[in-house]
């Protein structure tokens, strides 16, 4: 398609990147990505084989773009990533590697030299060839040589989440990015004189394919921005559809309930979304509260509810599965939610029956729209893997061309995901099993929830076990094996629940606070989350398999029935304010952390009269996209730039202020310096922008977990 592109229409803009969401700082024709691409390609054939698996650690940047083409020229198997972490150990990264044996590490500069300085944090990438792509010497583009690629040929992998559990790697080839780029042009309208807007993370599928190929598909430019971008300042992704006439953009359900909360009724009037024909809605629940609210915030800027397109799909069917499409409206309907708790599809639709109250609770629910092109969909029970009766909830089994060749190197785990087979039912036709519950109904799916217990909270899935392993390494007075975590919907929103038993031993000697405050600490560490609560339990309390596996679902169920032994209980509450101030920063140490101890009272839930200068951002429960949208607001507040990543190298409120009244005095030509953060003052400055971004987007598509 690149060179195809490159021959037909070699200098149309391909790509724009904005580095901070609102000033262009590179763009790239089709005719240069060809040039450089090949130019790669020849740089990597003369050390790697046609096969070997190409490392992308790159942050979100042309660079990125390039290193991925050019690998696909040589022959080798691009494996999106990100930069590891700084200053710790990144066990995704040191999975990622473990499995797909990459040969080769792409990255730019100013990585190679961090990784090189750095290489004991993550060994693993050691034995490698490392290729800084952005200071490649100049040479002959026709040196290159096509590689043998057909169909069948992997174009990249794709890996799924994971911290603690190993990430598995699904293999997405040429044919599979082929089909279902065609079947997403049919369903969205990729016209001529497009454009696709996007800041969603290019080292995840629907950031990769339907931001960055599919533009190239069909021959349309692309304006993107990296994730913390849009984090910091939401206004910025729709203020770019406003200046670029974008016609195609898509993001996760939080992203637009984050758009509504964050962007000023005054700023809204400067906009005109009129452009916008296709607003994609999906990787996480798809919630018709939010698009309708969404609509009512920005109608006014000429936002359409037609270009609404809620979707469903995961990384194992490439990407797309159902969509809604761009020439269609939007499909809510109303269901009984007792019955949907059991099971079983019951539509409340007569109006008089409503009109006197006498209809049940109902759910409304929007629509993930429909399959298209060569897409099969059957409901399944995810237990007996008979299909379902038409009125009844199950596993949404897909088939057809776009379903991806399997997991890297686990035969095991591809033959039970990928290749399932309705066992009453003398069809030969195998399925990939999504993991994800939900129905069929006037031709439309909706998507119920999820049979293999990923958890969902604001676009990034998360596996119960790894959050369970954190709980239960946080302290010695929990029992190991012994807990569950799930998410409870509050407030239209998901939130973090454990449910944990207390040793036996440790019952009468428990220090609750102790035990609440390092889970808490543990669980914004490792998983860049916000605990909800924490209620701890007495010995033999969690429900289990006969064999010893944890019955998440059932527990939550008994959680919220308030059926458990709770020995102790720890919950959050939320006022969901931002501190707002016009004054200027006082010099004083004092005043600093008042304003910092206001905000994060208000914002992160708690009461500023248990706070102290020493308590830690994490213990005042901050978690990913607070700690971005802090950084901002103290940004606005002092006047100067902070790194988005501040509290983890400033770790309390004393150690944050006292590094914000050194800076100022420093700038001020009265360096006075107080502290030493956790980390070398030097590290700031390396500090990767996508760092962050891989704590908020360990996996911001859907995707089976396995058991």
């Amino acid at each position: 398609m690149l060179r195809y592109r490159a021959a037909t229409q070699p200098d149309d803009l391909a790509y724009t990147f904005l580095l901070n969401g609102e000033e262009e700082t590179g763009q790239i024709t089709y005719s240069e990505l060809d040039r450089e691409a090949r130019i790669l390609a020849g740089a990597l054939s003369q050390r790697l084989s046609p096969g070997d698996r190409g490392l992308l650690l790159y942050p979100s940047s042309l660079n990125y773009i390039t290193g991925f083409f050019g690998c696909l020229y040589a022959g080798v198997v691009p494996v999106p990533s990100y930069p590891p972490k700084r200053n710790k150990a990144d066990h995704r990264l040191q999975s990622i590697v473990r499995d797909a044996a990459p040969t080769a590490l792409l990255c730019q500069e100013d990585t190679f030299r961090y990784l090189e300085k750095r290489i004991q944090e993550t060994p693993e990438l050691e034995g490698m060839h490392w290729f800084a792509t952005d200071r490649l010497e100049d040479q002959d583009p026709q040196t290159w040589s096509e590689p043998d690629v057909d169909g069948d040929t992997l174009a990249f992998l794709q890996y799924t989440s994971g911290s603690t559990s190993t990430p598995k790697g699904v293999m997405v080839s040429h044919a599979n990015l082929l089909q279902n780029m065609k079947e997403c042009d049919l369903s969205w309208g990729f016209d001529p004189g497009g454009k696709v807007v996007t800041w969603l993370p290019i080292f995840h599928d629907m950031g990769l394919i339907f931001g960055i190929l599919q533009p190239l598909y069909n021959g349309i430019p692309c304006v993107f921005m990296p994730p913390l971008a849009f984090l910091q300042q939401p206004y910025r992704w729709l203020e770019a559809i406003s200046r670029y006439k974008g016609t195609h953009s898509a993001a996760p359900n939080f992203a637009y309930d984050l758009c509504v909360d964050k962007v000023e009724a005054d700023r809204r009037a400067d906009l005109d979304l009129t452009s916008w024909i296709m607003a994609m809605n999906g990787a996480e629940p798809v919630r018709a509260q939010t698009m309708r609210r969404f609509v009512d915030s920005f109608a006014p800027s000429g936002f359409s509810p037609k270009a609404f397109s809620p979707a469903f799909g995961l990384a194992e069917g490439t990407l797309k599965v159902t969509a809604t499409c761009h020439h269609e409206d939007s499909v809510y309907a109303n269901f009984d939610a007792a019955a949907l708790g059991r099971h079983t599809v019951s539509p409340v639709t007569d109006p008089a029956q409503r009109a006197n109250g006498n209809a049940p609770a109902t759910l409304t629910l929007a629509s993930s729209g429909h399959a298209i092109g060569d897409t099969g969909i059957v409901i399944a029970d995810p237990d007996t893997l008979a299909r379902c009766h038409q009125n009844q909830v199950g596993e949404i089994w897909i088939s057809g061309p776009t379903v991806a060749k399997g997991y890297w190197r686990r035969p095991d785990e591809t033959a039970t995901t990928f290749q399932a087979k309705l066992s009453n039912s003398t069809d030969e036709t195998t399925y990939l099993r999504t993991g994800d519950l939900g129905f069929l109904h006037n031709g439309e799916c909706f998507v119920t929830g999820r049979h293999k217990d990923v958890i969902i909270i604001r676009g990034i899935n998360h596996y119960p076990q790894d959050i369970e392993y954190t709980v239960q390494q946080a302290h010695p007075a929990l029992r190991p094996d012994c807990g569950a975590a799930f998410s409870i919907d509050e407030g239209g929103e998901e939130h973090l629940v454990v449910v944990q038993e207390v040793q036996r031993t440790s019952l009468k000697r428990l220090n609750a606070t102790e035990v609440f405050e390092a889970v808490r600490h543990a669980i914004f560490d490792i998983h860049g989350l916000s605990l909800h609560t924490l209620a701890l339990l007495r010995t033999a309390s969690v429900l289990k398999t006969s064999s010893g596996k944890i019955q998440r679902k059932a527990c939550k169920d008994r959680f919220l029935q308030n059926e458990f032994p709770i020995v102790e209980a720890w919950t959050d509450t939320d006022s969901n304010k931002t501190v707002t101030s016009d004054q200027a920063p006082s010099t004083s140490i004092m005043a600093v952390q008042q304003w910092i101890t206001a905000w994060v009272s208000r914002r992160c839930k708690g009461d500023p009269a248990s706070f102290n200068p020493r308590s830690t951002f994490d213990a005042c429960g901050m978690d990913s996209v607070s700690a971005v949208e802090f950084a901002h607001d103290l940004s606005t507040w002092i006047g100067r730039d902070l790194d988005e990543t501040i509290v983890w190298s400033y770790p309390t409120i004393e150690a944050l202020s006292e590094h914000i009244i050194e800076a100022t005095e420093h700038r001020n030509g009265q360096p006075t310096p107080r502290h030493s953060p956790t980390t070398d003052d030097s590290a700031l400055d390396e500090m990767s922008e996508d760092e962050l971004v891989g704590l908020l987007y360990d996996e911001i598509g859907r995707e089976t977990t396995g058991d």
